[in-house]
């Protein structure tokens, strides 16, 4: 017997094991959909306190052997009664924006098991507040959009308001704003990378993480610390930066995650400004580009605030569309929107592309973007998440900074580069706006 049936892709797997769930969760039996590293799918029922009729069983069984072909777990359904330790699987389970509302029905969540990534589906609202910092996270799904050199502007003008800065560059295989801030003689002796790596072995006590800006002195009662990516070393040893690196991602024994080090680095930092002055009233952490896992960590977990930075291309939309479709497949919109702002950085503005109609493009782009994480309301309902294209204090109302010619190729480790006339009026609505963002989250 021969059959036309279009092969089994990864992409078909979720909406037709979605089908099957939706199906099971009729009953009024509650779902979980869980995906292994190789992406296959098994369907947890939780049975605690009802029987489920084992003809009904048989038949989703054979339905999703049938629907999802090699993606298929084995066995493809299973109940919790019959796991070990059901309840932490429960617990990781994260709800999917589908069915949840039913009367009568069962909901349906899901669990997604990656080697990397896993972090992008693990939203914070907020971070965890131990430090009494407010975190502000600065990131682009593409490099080359001014991302750190955005991050020592916006670090010298709220350190000139008064304000205690500091700087942490996460962006570890290429380090941006520590080489900006900070001579090179002037690096101190450890970087991020050192306490990542002597912390999995307990050894931290005692690193020297942070170090006052160079050649900048702030007004008034503000500082600008900077906790750089790479250390200077001590000088006799060869600095093995990228033997540090290869070791920096992995989840430790016990259960200490990637994300869990992470933030621990982070805090480290934090907490040795506080100890050579006080704590830092904003932390700008300047993220790697990419679908990285650092970045999944700093925008999911770290942040308060999260600085998306993009240029009007097909790369900057594709990107932003991708990870804003996870998020909401993963039921993560509503806690990861309200946190985000997006950036239009390097605006143009000549005769053959004015400022207006290249924002106005923009701004489309965006908007079509995070409608994707805004709530579908009916005709006439004002109850839930949806600013119009045209409200500016939603997210995806884009801050600009204004490209200039004469900014390519500057030396950004110069003294005085920020004082020069161009530069200043690049960055002057980004910077108010922003300001008026981490002002209103620190109160």
């Amino acid at each position: 017997m021969t059959t036309n049936r279009e092969p089994i892709r990864f992409d078909d797997v979720i909406p037709h094991t979605q089908e099957i769930a939706k199906e099971i969760a009729a009953t009024g039996i509650d779902v979980v959909m869980v995906r292994d590293v190789l992406g296959r799918m098994t369907l947890v029922l939780e049975d605690t306190g009802q029987d489920v009729d084992t003809d009904a069983l048989a038949r989703w069984q054979h339905l999703a052997t049938d629907r999802l072909g090699p993606y298929t777990a084995e066995p493809p359904v299973v109940l919790t009664s019959s796991l070990f330790m059901a309840e932490e699987l429960l617990r990781r389970a994260l709800p999917e924006p589908i069915n949840q509302n039913v009367p009568g029905h069962g909901k349906i969540r899901r669990i997604e098991n990656t080697i990397v990534g896993q972090d992008w589906a693990r939203v914070r609202p907020q971070s965890s507040g131990a430090s009494g910092s407010f975190r502000v996270a600065l990131y682009g799904f593409k490099g080359g959009v001014g991302r750190s050199t955005a991050t020592s502007m916006l670090a010298r003008h709220l350190a000139d308001l008064g304000k205690c800065v500091l700087v942490v560059d996460l962006d570890l295989e290429s380090p941006g704003s520590g080489p900006m801030l900070v001579a090179g003689d002037e690096l101190p002796r450890y970087g991020l990378i050192d306490q990542l790596v002597e912390s999995a072995v307990e050894n931290a006590d005692g690193l020297d993480l942070v170090v006052r800006a160079s050649n900048f002195s702030a007004r008034g009662n503000g500082e600008l610390w900077v906790a750089p990516a790479r250390g200077a070393g001590n000088g006799d040893a060869e600095y093995s930066y990228v033997s540090k690196l290869n070791r920096v991602y992995g989840e430790l024994s016990g259960g200490l995650t990637f994300a869990d080090r992470l933030e621990s680095a982070v805090v480290a930092c934090e907490d040795s400004v506080t100890k050579r002055s006080r704590l830092p009233d904003v932390v700008l952490l300047d993220s790697r580009a990419g679908l990285h896992d650092l970045a999944a960590v700093t925008i999911s977990k770290l942040s308060d605030l999260a600085l998306l930075f993009g240029a009007d291309n097909s790369q900057t939309w594709d990107g932003y569309h991708d990870l804003f479709r996870y998020w909401q497949e993963c039921g993560q919109a509503e806690f990861i929107r309200e946190k985000l702002q997006m950036i239009a950085s390097m605006v143009p503005n000549h005769q053959g592309m004015s400022k207006d109609r290249y924002l106005d493009s923009f701004l489309d782009h965006s908007w079509s973007c995070f409608s994707i994480l805004y709530d579908d309301l009916p005709d006439g309902d004002s109850i839930g998440y949806n600013p119009s294209p045209e409200d500016t204090t939603g997210p995806h109302f884009p801050i600009p900074i204004m490209f200039t010619q004469e900014l390519v190729g500057i030396d950004a480790v110069s003294t005085n580069w920020v004082d020069i006339g161009f530069v200043q009026p690049a960055y002057a609505t980004f910077l108010q706006d922003v300001e008026k963002l981490i002002t209103g989250g620190i109160v």
